[in-house]
């Protein structure tokens, strides 16, 4: 992250200011970010654990937000398969525009049948072929061989395309919300929200 001035002091993140509900403090800043023009504001990094403890890391984009952070994918890629054996993991959303971070950790389920039909549906034909012919994650010899499966898709499947067992929703529901604002001097602003029975207890972290 930059180093700021006095003079490109973004200002600070106060409690007093800050929503009492961390998804809805989250919904003002992703607003406020997809205002400012930032560059796809909707990509995450998304972090998963494996069975054998081995952390992974991919950038991926935030489809919708309800009482957590909503994407798809395909279950047998590797992060599906992490995801399956620790539905645990985290997310970090980067606007350098805004000089913000918004980082999230909790647990993983999976979107219904009809949720992850109704999103399919909306997606452009060639995102449901590439979703449904796809072997994601796995070693394939060359390109060729990946187009000929969209060729051979294609010819097979000239109407509407079905949403394929193998991809489909998830939800990470937060237990841990943490928003940075960059300050100068690297002394930046951090308000963490953790979930509690009651609701969220919000603290601050030194920089």
């Amino acid at each position: 992250m930059e180093v700021f001035s006095e003079e490109n002091d973004p200002g600070p993140l106060l409690e007093t200011e800050a929503d009492p509900d961390a998804m809805q403090q989250f919904r003002r800043w992703f607003d406020e970010a997809r205002l400012s023009g930032a560059e796809q504001p909707d990509a995450m990094v998304l972090a998963t654990v494996g069975e054998e403890g081995h952390p992974s890391a991919r950038a991926v984009l935030l489809r919708s937000i309800d009482e957590g952070f909503v994407f798809y994918s395909g279950y047998l890629s590797r992060k599906g398969r992490e995801l399956a054996a620790n539905p645990q993991a985290a997310v970090c959303f980067v606007w350098p525009e805004l000089r913000r971070q918004v980082r999230a950790e909790g647990s993983i389920s999976l979107l219904t049948d009809s949720e992850s039909d109704v999103y399919f549906l909306t997606r452009p034909r060639g995102a449901q072929v590439s979703a449904s012919v796809s072997p994601q994650s796995e070693v394939v010899p060359d390109r060729e061989h990946l187009e000929r499966l969209w060729v051979e898709f294609e010819n097979a499947h000239p109407g509407e395309v079905q949403r394929p067992r193998h991809w489909g929703g998830y939800r990470l529901t937060p237990t841990v919300l943490e928003f940075w604002q960059g300050r100068p001097n690297r002394f930046h602003d951090r308000l963490r929200y953790r979930r509690t029975g009651v609701g969220w207890v919000m603290e601050r972290l030194a920089p």
